[in-house]
């Protein structure tokens, strides 16, 4: 019960705090990451904010069938929004991925990273999910479209899911003369 009321008190109290009128301007940390994001030397870099997209299509043969048939089991459009930071913290990634799907947290978990393969539009991507489980796709970078294309394979019973992530960028955009 005390945990409880703790928690719940925890929820007010950050609740107030975000409703709470200052003198100065509040910017949030989508606000704080777009600004970043615009700096100058941002010409060509995967760093931005994007709408996240997924299509998980099957192929297979179905039972007592000689054909192999593909359907779409699963179709999300613009289902989340990340950020692309670069992190020249770590060695063993080049960039870390931000969900900004929740606000006012205190912090923001590192959802995924992104490594480049040497001079090339190719990304290896390693997505963290619960439980310490990384899946990882293989993407490219559309520069002149500012999009990224993961995929990732895998075989279950006599089906192979092919799993299509597409990041759309939303900031910054290109400036076009």
């Amino acid at each position: 019960m005390i945990m409880l009321s703790s928690c719940s008190i925890n929820k007010l109290y950050s609740l107030k705090q975000s409703k709470k009128l200052s003198e100065f301007e509040q910017i949030d940390f989508h606000d704080l990451t777009q600004r970043y994001m615009y700096k100058e030397d941002n010409a060509n870099s995967i760093e931005g904010i994007y709408a996240v997209s997924v299509v998980v299509l099957r192929k297979g043969k179905p039972f007592l069938s000689s054909t192999e048939r593909e359907k779409i089991v699963e179709r999300k459009e613009n289902y989340s929004t990340v950020a692309i930071i670069r992190d020249p913290n770590n060695a063993n990634r080049e960039y870390l991925e931000i969900s900004l799907d929740k606000t006012q947290l205190p912090s923001y978990s590192v959802r995924g990273e992104f490594t480049k393969l040497a001079e090339s539009n190719l990304l290896i991507y390693r997505h963290f999910e619960p439980r310490k489980q990384v899946t990882t796709y293989t993407f490219t970078y559309d520069g002149v479209r500012d999009m990224l294309e993961g995929v990732r394979k895998e075989n279950s019973g006599n089906s192979e899911f092919t799993y299509t992530l597409t990041y759309a960028k939303l900031h910054p955009k290109k400036i076009k003369l």
